[in-house]
């Protein structure tokens, strides 16, 4: 199996909708402002994340997606919660239910990138100007936040 767990999988079954298991991340700076990504895909923002592959846990989902779309080194924090009964399409067509673990993480090294292949931008955001979010799963995991909540089970 190759490593694009996706590019796999989808090889395999085409557009139909499919389970897709991911892992985001909220990470704040000194003032409580969060990262956002505006991602290359759907040029809407979202927190920064990614797909879980085959054989990866969600703590090396986390660590390695934050490091491919910020350039950031973190550590979790606590958990936000799991978001589960969420569905999305994609450009290409595809369709998935999503399962995303949400976590809060701590900044420990590397450097804020300004883009690359999956993010046309990321910014820093006070939690009271937050803009349109990618998608209904995003937009419940800033609820959460904003509202303090942790350890949401969706």
């Amino acid at each position: 199996m190759e490593k694009n767990y996706i590019k796999w999988i989808r090889s395999k079954v085409g557009n139909d909708m499919i389970f897709l298991n991911f892992v985001g991340g909220c990470i704040r700076n000194e003032k409580g402002d969060i990262i956002l990504q505006k991602r290359r895909d759907k040029n809407k923002w979202g927190f920064p994340g990614g797909a879980m592959e085959i054989g990866e846990s969600a703590y090396e989902t986390a660590m390695r997606e934050i490091r491919e779309e910020t350039g950031l080194e973190v550590e979790v924090k606590k958990l936000i919660g799991i978001y589960t009964n969420y569905y999305d399409g994609y450009p290409s067509g595809d369709k998935a239910q999503t399962v995303s673990i949400f976590l809060e993480l701590t900044v420990v090294g590397g450097a804020l990138i300004e883009s690359n292949d999956e993010s046309l931008e990321l910014k820093y955001f006070d939690m009271d100007e937050v803009p349109q979010l990618v998608n209904k799963q995003h937009e419940d995991v800033y609820t959460d936040l904003k509202n303090k909540r942790y350890g949401n089970l969706r």
